[in-house]
């Protein structure tokens, strides 16, 4: 008897730590929360700067395992490439404005801050390390502020 008491206590401080005490009360941590509502992707709806235009158009998608990837494209007329090989200026002209990174990311829903940790960027001298604000607005919104800059982007979740 004795034997069984110990194996179920063992077992249930186990059961309590595996979970943590929230889950052990059925509750989801908020901070798991607030990070499922980046999961899927989103479509810039506005996010406007000299280099990008007035209506830059791109996408942003964060995966449930940690993986993230952006491109937004600016709204101003960029030239052809007069051959395969663009001249260096029809590749400034390409790339100016443009913006692509893929990576992972975190969440700190008590900071209101997504990091995006860059493992690929169309830029190779930017910083591997990017943190966001955030703010979600209904089910289908969310702003990401650059903490660096003022900077607003607003994102429309894609159904």
């Amino acid at each position: 008897m004795r034997k069984v008491v110990g194996f179920a206590t063992l077992f249930a401080i186990c059961f309590i730590a595996h979970l943590g005490f929230s889950g052990a009360l059925g509750q989801t941590a908020p901070q798991d929360e607030v990070a499922k509502r980046f999961i899927g992707m989103w479509r810039l709806v506005s996010g406007p700067t000299p280099a990008r235009g007035q209506n830059p158009t791109g996408f942003i998608v964060y995966d449930k395992s940690g993986n993230m990837a952006a491109q937004i494209m600016p709204d101003r007329p960029r030239p052809k490439f007069g051959a395969a090989q663009p001249t260096p200026d029809e590749a400034k002209e390409a790339l100016i404005g443009y913006t692509a990174y893929f990576g992972t990311y975190t969440v700190d829903a008590g900071a209101k801050t997504v990091t995006h940790y860059r493992t690929g960027n169309i830029n190779p001298g930017a910083t591997a390390t990017v943190v966001r604000r955030f703010e979600f607005v209904g089910d289908d919104r969310m702003i990401l502020r650059p903490v660096e800059n003022e900077n607003i982007l607003i994102w429309e979740r894609v159904k």
